[in-house]
């Protein structure tokens, strides 16, 4: 659990997830669905961007621009579009935060990290390598809870939740919208405090 405040301003965040209208409403795309509840708080569209190997906007939050990416390569060549964008704006590992979904929290529970490893979460796997091998990015794990067998694990997270569920995972992506300010403007261990004890 990150306490500490990250020693970079955030300046890129990103939402993970697959494409295509087959995988749009499926777990793995959790990621994806922050970034873009993120976007229409602030008013803002997400945008084809072919150099970018994405969708992306920006948005001006936290007293501060910030670029969004919602990378439109498959799951295990995110950092494809991340190092695309992260290199041609120079934007450091440490001031880019990656919303993805996470096994390993419960339903309608985020946690927020600085650093770390992948946890065999493909699209970490890639970024991490793609950023030669910097694993300093933040996250934002959004849990989408666990099938109970590791066997079960892909078919779990690309298939749909049930609805509760799905209400649950969407009221903790409002709660981390309602505190990405907080994330950027500074207050990282108050939204760490507040997030880490909210549950849907």
């Amino acid at each position: 659990m990150a306490q500490t405040t990250p020693n970079e301003a955030v300046e890129l965040i990103v939402g993970l997830g697959n494409p295509g209208a087959e995988y749009e409403d499926t777990r793995h795309n959790a990621g994806v669905w922050f970034l873009e509840a993120l976007a229409r708080s602030c008013g803002a569209s997400l945008q084809p961007e072919k150099k970018f190997h994405g969708l992306t906007a920006k948005i001006y939050l936290g007293g501060r621009d910030i670029r969004l990416l919602y990378p439109t390569t498959f799951m295990n060549r995110s950092g494809q579009a991340v190092a695309a964008i992260a290199n041609f704006y120079r934007i450091p590992p440490q001031s880019i935060l990656v919303a993805h979904d996470e096994l390993d929290i419960p339903v309608g529970t985020a946690r927020l990290k600085q650093g770390g490893g992948h946890g065999g979460h493909n699209g970490l796997r890639d970024i991490i390598s793609r950023l030669g091998n910097n694993r300093d990015f933040l996250r934002l794990r959004i849990g989408v809870g666990h099938p109970g067998d590791s066997s079960k694990v892909v078919g779990y997270v690309l298939n749909k939740p049930s609805r509760q569920d799905d209400d649950k995972i969407r009221a903790v992506i409002d709660e981390s919208v309602r505190l990405m300010p907080e994330v950027l403007d500074g207050s990282w261990a108050k939204a760490v405090q507040t997030l880490h004890t909210f549950s849907a």
